[in-house]
């Protein structure tokens, strides 16, 4: 028989995603490790503290039982919604209902992608701030939809460019994405933020998707307001919300979509199709989480708040300026323009400093053309190692540092 070339011919949903940026990084660290190399890396926000033992040992009293190895349901077992809402009652005074109001996702990426899919499609409009968590733009543009981005804020001038979009775009946006904390910026909002925004939407008709998945990790007193404590704000959008950063338990893949009915229906109703739910000793070990370990999220800020103080002292010696982060477990850093070759943007600063310096960074320009200029930091790693990271792109970076300089003490 003849051999014939076949063409392998990707969906127009595929074709049209802009271009994942964090390709390279991610490729050039992968060959950097295998070939022994230590790259200290603060590129990803993927927490490296231990779940609390409680957990741990929930979910492996929860494993032993067979009847936890069959499916469970798509929109999370009743008991960690109830803990959900007790949770939410408890920490921010809203009241919500467990049956109609909550749902389990399997972590808060894949229910914010398919409840785009069930909210958005052809010719619906969302808007996002710039720079964006690259999810907040490939999910809708995989659900058919337009992205719209606007620079990003956190006062009423952002709220104007938000309008102006709606008044001036036909047809109107459909939705509109807020995060706070936010990621990659670690900008914050104040509670009377969200009664403005609401207002807004509520005038021109437009949905709401907060996410609030680093909202319990809080610096120097501040606490983060959660969108739905504002008023009006379940009659027009949810919240996500997640295990990852607050109890250590990224690789579990649980979070949550709370809020608005409809929207939490319109999301069940895609996830009945897709999934039976994740793995029912997860959940009940989330449970105890949320139950025993309430303290958890503080203890966890105040590590994460002694990471930033490093991170930010090691900035300043490089002359990289930056707002000192009061959430999230990032420092969104401006390079100093010195520190740049010719024609270089942040992708290419980036792999040059793990040539150079043997340390992952997030380039700003991934995120955004208003990220282009700066760096995320993640603050995953304990305070040793990220002293090492900033001695080492200060060692790459500033022309009076010999390269065969000894440590010095812990910045």
């Amino acid at each position: 028989m003849e051999s014939k070339s076949f063409k392998i011919d990707p969906s127009a949903r595929i074709q049209r995603l802009p271009p994942y940026l964090f390709g390279r990084i991610n490729k050039m660290k992968y060959e950097k490790r295998v070939a022994g190399i230590d790259i200290i890396d603060l590129g990803m926000g993927n927490p490296t503290d231990p779940t609390p033992d409680v957990v741990v040992n929930k979910l492996a009293e929860a494993v032993r039982d067979p009847r936890n190895h069959r499916y469970s349901v798509s929109n999370g077992i009743a008991g960690l919604r109830r803990e959900v809402a007790m949770k939410y009652e408890r920490k921010y005074g809203v009241t919500l209902d467990p049956e109609t109001e909550i749902i389990a996702t399997i972590g808060s990426k894949e229910g914010f992608s398919h409840l785009c899919l069930a909210m958005l499609g052809p010719g619906d409009t969302i808007v996002v701030g710039d720079p964006a968590f690259p999810i907040h733009v490939y999910a809708p543009a995989m659900a058919g939809a337009n992205v719209i981005r606007v620079p990003l804020g956190n006062d009423l001038a952002f709220l104007k460019r938000i309008e102006k979009v709606f008044v001036e775009l036909y047809p109107k946006p459909k939705l509109l994405i807020l995060n706070y904390p936010h990621n990659p910026t670690a900008m914050t909002v104040d509670a009377d933020f969200w009664k403005q925004a609401i207002e807004l939407c509520h005038r021109h008709g437009v949905m709401i998707i907060s996410d609030f998945a680093y909202g319990e990790i809080n610096f120097d007193g501040y606490q983060s307001p959660s969108f739905l404590s504002a008023p009006g704000a379940k009659e027009i959008g949810v919240e996500f919300t997640t295990m990852s950063k607050s109890y250590n338990m990224a690789g579990w893949r649980c979070g949550f979509c709370s809020g608005n009915a409809d929207m939490v229906k319109a999301l069940a109703t895609i996830k009945g199709y897709y999934d039976y739910g994740m793995f029912q000793p997860i959940q009940i070990a989330s449970v105890i989480a949320m139950r025993e370990c309430q303290q958890t999220p503080e203890q966890q800020s105040a590590i994460y708040q002694n990471r930033r103080d490093v991170i930010c002292s090691g900035c300043d010696k490089l002359g990289w300026t930056y707002d000192r982060p009061r959430a999230s477990m990032f420092v969104w850093a401006k390079i100093n323009p010195a520190h740049f070759k010719p024609d270089e943007g942040t992708i290419e600063f980036c792999l040059r400093m793990m040539d150079e310096a043997e340390v992952a960074l997030s380039p700003g320009g991934a995120f955004g053309e208003n990220g282009e200029g700066f760096v995320r930091i993640a603050l995953v790693e304990n305070e040793q190692r990220l002293a090492q990271a900033m001695r080492n792109l200060e060692r790459a970076l500033v022309p009076h540092v010999p390269r065969g300089r000894k440590p010095t003490t812990a910045v």
